[in-house]
């Protein structure tokens, strides 16, 4: 029986190759516990040492049918390793261990677990992650990945925590960040106005979560703008709704499976980390789409 990573190596970051058994990061030795994620751009796992625990993020390296894809991914991983470290201190955001060999990233493991369907967390934990937001906001930075909920996590204190800035759009008047340097061609007043844009679908998409799992903590004018999805979502939806269709057909013919595995549900989250959603019977059933 042909192993289904050399058969479709082409869908994975690293081909038919595994994450590494071992790492070294500031000269600590870590070991490899889990591969989370293995997808077409990236392969995300966790590794632990004597001093705590850390996950890997290792951008493309494999050929895409002959064409060399190394550069895409060492582009992707600076960009979110520059990211990473001009945030470094930021309540919320994990701790950046550096860069790890060709195209990977290390950061501090959040303890916790991602927040799950209709899980009814604390009080302050929207507010904070608010707050989060809008730190991110003011100094040029739009999240852009908010719709996907395994991207918050709650950690072992209930309190929000933010992964995963591959596709941040990061914009300074200044010209310091990795997106103003890789995109001289753009105008400035063009690529704030997409900052701008992104930043009010942030916004949306965290009233759009509040709704579902705080609802109580809204006004009815922040229930009513939670489903208005502004030009930019709905675009956004309309465009690329149809090749998630796509991808989730071919993935299913080769494969066998629709998805890529999600950082979502207690199969992401560590045995020894609870993930037991905590529900209350006033927790909404929302089945509207995401």
């Amino acid at each position: 029986m042909v192993d289904c990573r050399q058969k479709h190596s082409w869908l994975r970051a690293l081909g038919s190759a595994d994450m590494p058994v071992r790492i070294v990061l500031d000269g600590i030795e870590y070991r490899h516990v889990r591969t989370y994620k293995h997808d077409f751009f990236a392969a995300t796992g966790l590794y632990e040492s004597d001093c705590g625990r850390a996950i890997l993020k290792l951008g493309r390296t494999a050929p895409l049918f002959g064409l060399p894809m190394a550069c895409l991914g060492r582009w992707l991983t600076g960009r979110e390793l520059a990211i990473y470290r001009a945030l470094d201190g930021v309540d919320g955001i994990p701790r950046c261990l550096g860069s790890w060999g060709e195209t990977g990233m290390a950061h501090v493991f959040v303890e916790g677990h991602p927040l799950q369907r209709r899980e009814w967390v604390d009080d302050e934990f929207f507010p904070a992650l608010q707050r989060l937001l809008d730190e991110l906001h003011q100094r040029g930075i739009a999240y852009t990945d908010l719709e996907k909920r395994e991207n918050i996590l709650v950690d072992t204190q209930g309190k929000p925590a933010l992964i995963d800035f591959q596709i941040a759009w990061w914009w300074t008047a200044d010209g310091n960040a990795p997106g103003r340097r890789l995109q001289r061609w753009m105008p400035d007043r063009l690529g704030r106005l997409f900052l701008h844009k992104l930043q009010a679908a942030d916004r949306y998409h965290l009233l759009k979560h509040q709704r579902r799992h705080r609802p109580d903590g809204l006004t009815p004018e922040q229930i009513a703008l939670s489903y208005r999805r502004g030009s930019y979502v709905e675009i956004h939806r309309r465009l690329f709704w149809p090749f998630t269709l796509v991808r989730r057909m071919v993935l299913k013919c080769l494969t066998g499976q629709a998805r890529s595995p999600k950082q979502d549900g207690p199969d992401f989250a560590e045995p020894s980390v609870s993930t037991t959603a905590h529900r209350s019977p006033k927790a909404p059933e929302d089945a509207s789409t995401r």
